[in-house]
């Protein structure tokens, strides 16, 4: 660069340089994404809901004309049991009644159960050397740096 005179004046030429950022799409690396299920054993924790009854057996021995109706009384089912009794004639004897009670249960079990989980696994593999899969830096542009974050993860 020289100073050029133009009468009593001293004219300097300046220059500028430009830079032009742009961004470009890299391979850096592959991946490669699995599941496997697990089976695990676990204990499942339930209540049971259930009745048991109580069968009370309660004599009676009384004459009747016909079978007596089953009948509830204060919550206790009354299932009349009749036999026939041979004697001159034949009679009809209510020889018992069943006083049946519910009560109520409950109870908590412990059931062995397997239960199936899936987890994923990464294996992280290397760039490949095919280059259709980057574009290479324009004419007259440098390589980029090395990714270090990319390089840390595949050690």
């Amino acid at each position: 660069m020289q100073a050029e005179r133009r009468g009593d004046q001293d004219i300097l030429p300046l220059v500028e340089e430009e830079v032009r950022v742009g961004t470009r799409t890299v391979t850096t690396g592959r991946v490669t994404v699995r599941t496997i299920t697990e089976t695990v054993e676990d204990v499942a924790r339930v209540a049971l809901a259930g009745a048991e009854v109580d069968v009370e057996r309660v004599p009676v021995g009384r004459r009747v004309d016909s079978p007596p109706p089953v009948r509830e009384e204060n919550g206790v089912l009354i299932v009349p049991v009749l036999e026939e009794v041979a004697v001159v004639e034949t009679r009809l004897v209510l020889r018992e009644e069943l006083h049946i009670r519910r009560r109520r249960t409950s109870e908590t079990v412990e059931v062995p159960v397997a239960l199936r989980r899936q987890r994923a696994e990464i294996d992280r593999l290397p760039a490949s050397d095919d280059p259709s899969g980057a574009e290479g830096p324009a004419p007259g542009e440098a390589p980029p740096a090395p990714d270090r974050q990319h390089e840390d993860d595949q050690r």
